[in-house]
């Protein structure tokens, strides 16, 4: 088992930064692949950003260039750090660990982002 806990959320003007932390517990993470995900009111839950267990990193288009994920094995942890956001960026931002092929999640955040 593996329990995330989300945190840093909060609400910000266009253009400004946030970073949000994901503390696994349970199980080392260092393994596995971790990722961030968000819901916007009324829209599917979509990918943001991911981190393989190498520091491989792989980004949504709309994020690109703005939001940098990494990861802290020894605190087991996992950061998104959110510069340049925008209205739409607007969402409950979840983290998410892949650990033999079963999805683990956390309660989730609130990003809220003003125009």
């Amino acid at each position: 088992q593996v329990q995330l806990v989300e945190s840093g959320g909060g609400l910000v003007q266009a253009g400004g930064s946030l970073r949000l932390s994901c503390a696994a517990s349970g199980s080392l993470i260092s393994n596995y692949p971790m990722g961030w995900y968000r819901q916007a009111p009324g829209k599917q839950r979509e990918l943001v950003a991911i981190i393989s267990s190498g520091g491989r990193t792989t980004y949504a288009e709309s994020v690109k260039g703005r939001f940098t994920i990494s990861r802290d094995n020894a605190k087991n942890t996992v950061y998104l750090q959110m510069n340049s956001l925008k209205p739409e960026d607007t969402a409950v931002y979840y983290c998410n660990c892949k650990r033999y092929n079963l999805d683990y999640w956390g309660r989730g955040t609130q990003v809220t982002v003003s125009s």
